[in-house]
């Protein structure tokens, strides 16, 4: 088994409205010199080692984000 992990945000040109929501809270509870923040999703998938590359692909393009307005990045980690 192989511990895939896929991170998708929203593509730079796209308003991250929970991201910044979070950007504007942080200097009222004390924390400074954060200029932007932009939220994700993350998934952790665990999946046999013969899934390839392209399937992994196709399950994040047609399940986990909305390539329009996203982008994802897929890494395998150790299990």
């Amino acid at each position: 088994m192989a511990r895939v992990v896929v991170d998708v945000m929203p593509k730079p040109e796209i308003l991250d409205p929970q991201g910044q929501a979070v950007a504007n809270a942080l200097p009222r509870l004390g924390f400074t010199g954060i200029s932007d923040v932009r939220q994700g999703k993350h998934f952790e998938l665990e999946v046999d080692d013969n899934v390839d590359d392209e399937t992994l692909a196709k399950i994040a393009v047609g399940f986990l984000s909305n390539p329009v307005i996203e982008d994802f990045v897929i890494r395998r980690t150790p299990s």
